[in-house]
């Protein structure tokens, strides 16, 4: 990545660390005044897709930071793995923005932690990923291996959910929907995850062609 880059990946990667401790703090301050452990509090943190999306996130956003040349930093940094980040923090901020907002209405720091992992993170990483991240690679057929990341999210809400009759989401919520409907809205949440991945394959691939950089026709 040109270094001049860099001081926007620290700073996002800072701030996203950040609001993922803040949520962190707040999720196993809950479970401890509901009676719960602290484990509780990690292992409800962890059922979230946007907090494991803000995770991989903040982890590439790292990796770029610190241009360390090890296997994990390799990898974050290819750029079918940091454009397939980028299509699960568009969809957080969109799912969040027209389905979850207004089912509640944060204050003071968890509302601070809730603005950083919606709001502030995916347009900060959107802008990273189009200004550092090289495109000339990207294909069309890494779309559909891309689903791999929400499809075994689904199937690990759906197995936790199993075991214990927790869901993260409404629309994933098969005690109040049935298994039917939960699957139909996966579905229709998996139509908008390609739309998404279409989208930036498009960009990323006219992005690299304005640039020079050679893009196979039939990729």
């Amino acid at each position: 990545m040109p270094y001049r880059y860099r001081p926007l990946a620290m700073f996002s990667a800072l701030l996203g660390w950040f609001g993922l401790a803040l949520q962190l703090w707040f999720s196993v301050r809950l479970a401890l005044d509901e009676g719960h452990s602290a484990f509780h509090g990690v292992w409800i943190y962890l059922g979230y897709y946007t907090i494991l999306t803000n995770l991989l996130i903040a982890a590439v956003l790292t990796a770029a930071a610190l241009d360390t040349p090890t296997a994990v930093s390799r990898f974050l940094l290819r750029p079918g793995v940091q454009t397939a980040a980028a299509m699960s923090i568009v969809i957080v901020s969109a799912v969040y923005n027209l389905m979850l907002r207004q089912l509640w209405t944060p204050t003071g720091w968890v509302l601070v932690a809730d603005v950083i992992v919606h709001d502030l993170m995916p347009p900060l990483y959107v802008l990273y990923w189009w200004l550092a991240v090289p495109k000339a690679s990207l294909r069309w057929p890494q779309v559909i291996a891309w689903q791999s990341y929400p499809a075994g999210y689904f199937t690990y809400v759906l197995l936790r959910g199993a075991v214990n009759g927790w869901y993260p989401y409404p629309f994933l919520d098969v005690k109040a929907l049935g298994y039917l409907q939960v699957v139909l809205d996966a579905l229709g949440v998996l139509v908008a995850f390609i739309v998404v991945a279409l989208l930036l394959v498009a960009l990323g691939r006219w992005q690299a062609r304005r640039q020079g950089d050679a893009v196979p026709e039939a990729a």
